[in-house]
């Protein structure tokens, strides 16, 4: 009998329940027909030979040669590998047809109709709520991604850590594309590997001020409104708004606070 949290994981290999059932009986004989699979498995006879059929073509099992028909039961860490390399092949053929696709007409005619739908948007309407760290990062990714004069970034020790593991690759496409990178965060002797990596890249420098935004190009912000240090990723909320007033200003303001940070390497030295 299996659990509920067990059958789940299984089904999380690419198994429906009855193909759970009948691999788990014949793990539990190791050879067996498909008559006492279905009794062991409680599967209907008529459903059990196109459900072997099927996990013999997944790897799950191998038919014996002789009569009657017998199933013989493919290792767990077998199988496992089988799944991972499948699980592999399967990514990489998805991400190369969506690779393909950013040059066809499709996506053309998608972003003209975006391009078009946009101007008819009120700028207040230029606004959204990011909930959990995921979404969160994901849409400043996209919104970094895009930026074609500076990107200017005030975060925690924490989540300077995470913003040089997450978005280094798309940095460094900025640097080449000439645009300014500017990070305020807390910084510690933790951070030293990572500002390695970010040298030659982006200016980083040292502050005590607590609070988690960025802005790109003076157009756009993206600012968190919780301390990460008390709340779960999960629960995490960023407010995204394209409004050039704001913006602008609030780069004026980090400008005069940027001017009386120290550069990070110095703090570091100490």
């Amino acid at each position: 009998m299996l659990t509920q949290k067990t059958e789940k994981q299984l089904r999380g290999f690419g198994l429906n329940s009855y193909e759970v059932k009948i691999w788990t009986a014949l793990l539990s004989r190791g050879v067996s027909t498909a008559g006492e699979l279905s009794d062991i498995a409680n599967v209907p006879r008529s459903r059990s030979y196109d459900v072997l059929e099927s996990l013999e073509k997944k790897g799950f099992v191998i038919m014996k040669l002789g009569k009657p028909i017998k199933y013989i039961a493919v290792p767990p860490k077998e199988v496992v590998e089988r799944v991972k390399k499948n699980v592999e092949t399967n990514a990489k053929e998805e991400i190369k047809k969506l690779s393909d696709l950013k040059n066809t007409e499709l996506v053309d005619e998608l972003s003209t109709l975006h391009t078009q739908g946009v101007e008819l948007v009120e700028p207040a309407d230029l606004s959204g709520s990011l909930r959990g760290r995921h979404n969160l990062y994901n849409h400043l990714e996209l919104t970094i991604r895009n930026a074609e004069e500076s990107v200017t970034l005030m975060t925690t020790s924490q989540g300077f850590l995470r913003k040089v593991e997450g978005f280094k690759p798309t940095f460094e496409r900025l640097k080449k594309r000439g645009v300014k990178i500017r990070i305020a965060a807390p910084i510690t002797k933790e951070a030293l590997p990572a500002l390695k990596e970010l040298q030659g890249i982006a200016e980083v420098k040292n502050t005590d001020t607590k609070a988690r935004f960025c802005i790109v190009d003076g157009k756009e912000i993206i600012f968190m409104v919780l301390d990460d240090n008390e709340v779960h990723p999960t629960y995490d909320v960023g407010i995204w708004v394209n409004t050039p007033f704001f913006a602008s200003a609030l780069e004026n303001l980090f400008e005069l606070a940027w001017k009386n940070m120290k550069p990070a390497t110095e703090v570091i030295k100490r």
